[in-house]
């Protein structure tokens, strides 16, 4: 294939699949506060953290790792300030004590925090002020969540970068160049040394929590009852198998997952329901990897035009990758990929995100159900039609519809859920 999409597909990836410890809008904050408390030299006795609504929309109701069973804003970035790391990225709590967990408690208790709303059109925004007598240190992330664009000491600026646009993912890769016909083809003839470790460690860290959602409760016990209820066939499975692992990630589990387009949630909706399948089907180790790279390539290519935080839930574009990439496990082609995209695109397409908490894990099972009904379809020869609703021409004029809806159409959406979850803030 040609050279320079092959290599924007391998780069893609590498930026993509990212290790990462709790759900990533918060541990973005903490991120932010670990490099402020770093750069400012000392334990901060006031914080002042500025965020936009889809920050706020997204930590409001999801459990911290490393802090006890906390929440928030104010939470998030205590644990980066008491406890943490920021050369770690996200996974910058990872390395919490049961001892720090009481220093972050008796830390919020005595620190003075001012939380608003960030005033700029940034989607993505965090900006984190720290101050000890009359030093200060500002870290701000736009785009997405490991862009830092400033690290400024007192007033002299360490790090500024310039804000074009909403950079809402990592710039190295053209993610115009994707397509699925373009995806099908890398994923089924890339030289597997060139992902095979990051598939590997999706598959591996993802496996993990996802075991751990099922054996013990957290949350709502989606995975669990799942199971319970429609039984362990490989269709109720490839359900509560990443649902599992969103019971545990949103409610505090300290197990790390590999994320896509930013969301752990993503990322194990986009690999589990593929491990799942690759198993019952007996598959080969080698085809199972395409597989993934194929579900991983495809969510990315459906995320790209919506961004990186909107009112669209993310797991749908993960559960359409998810269910192209079984198709492709059964021997589908592209033709038949395609048309597992468009119908199961047709199927979900109204899922909205609220915010990052336990209902998470019933929407990546709903996600991933509509899926394997849309593979099915596809395998049997029905296919949703052109101009049925938001069926475009091709596959990539449906993917190109739904980018504009969730983008620009659910623009005031996005606006009033954050209003009332603001509103129902206690």
């Amino acid at each position: 294939m040609n050279e320079l999409i092959y290599k924007s597909c391998v780069t893609v990836l590498q930026e993509e699949l990212l290790p990462a410890m709790g759900c990533t809008e918060p541990i973005a904050v903490a991120y932010a506060a670990a490099m402020a408390r770093r750069t400012l030299g000392e334990i901060p006795g006031r914080v002042e953290i500025s965020v936009s609504g889809n920050i706020l929309k997204n930590v409001k109701g999801v459990v911290v790792p490393g802090t006890g069973g906390l929440k928030g804003v104010i939470s998030a970035a205590a644990a980066g300030i008491v406890a943490g790391n920021d050369e770690l990225k996200l996974e910058v709590i990872s390395k919490v004590t049961a001892e720090d967990i009481a220093k972050i408690k008796e830390y919020i208790k005595n620190t003075e925090f001012e939380v608003s709303k960030s005033r700029s059109d940034c989607i993505f925004d965090i900006a984190i002020t720290v101050i000890k007598a009359k030093h200060s240190a500002t870290v701000r992330i736009v785009g997405h969540h490991t862009n830092v664009v400033l690290v400024r000491k007192d007033k002299k600026d360490i790090l500024s970068k310039e804000i074009s646009g909403e950079q809402t993912a990592p710039s190295g890769a053209d993610r115009s160049l994707l397509s699925v016909e373009r995806i099908l083809d890398f994923a089924e003839h890339c030289n597997l040394d060139d992902v095979k470790e990051l598939i590997e460690r999706q598959i591996n860290y993802n496996t993990a929590i996802a075991e751990e959602g099922l054996k013990n409760d957290y949350g709502a016990r989606i995975g669990k009852t799942i199971l319970k209820a429609f039984g362990s066939d490989v269709y109720s499975l490839a359900k509560a198998t990443p649902a599992a692992g969103s019971d545990a990630r949103m409610n505090g589990c300290p197990l790390p997952v590999v994320i896509v387009s930013g969301s752990g949630n993503q990322g194990m909706t986009a690999s589990l329901p593929v491990v799942v399948f690759a198993k019952h089907l007996g598959v080969s180790y080698e085809k199972l990897l395409r597989a993934v790279v194929l579900s991983d390539l495809i969510t990315i290519h459906l995320k790209t035009g919506i961004g990186r935080l909107s009112a669209y839930c993310g797991a749908v574009s993960a559960g359409c990758g998810a269910g192209a990439a079984i198709c492709y496990l059964r021997g589908g082609n592209l033709e038949q990929i395609s048309a597992t995209l468009d119908n199961a695109l047709a199927i979900n397409s109204g899922i909205v995100c609220d915010g990052a908490k336990s209902s998470c894990a019933t929407k990546i099972a709903s996600s991933v159900g509509a899926g394997l009904l849309a593979m099915e379809m596809s395998l049997g020869g029905s296919h949703f039609a052109f101009g049925d609703g938001i069926m475009g021409e091709t596959v990539e004029n449906t993917i190109e519809n739904v980018s504009d809806m969730a983008r620009i159409g659910m623009r005031s959406t996005d606006e009033e859920i954050i209003r009332i979850m603001i509103k129902n803030i206690k």
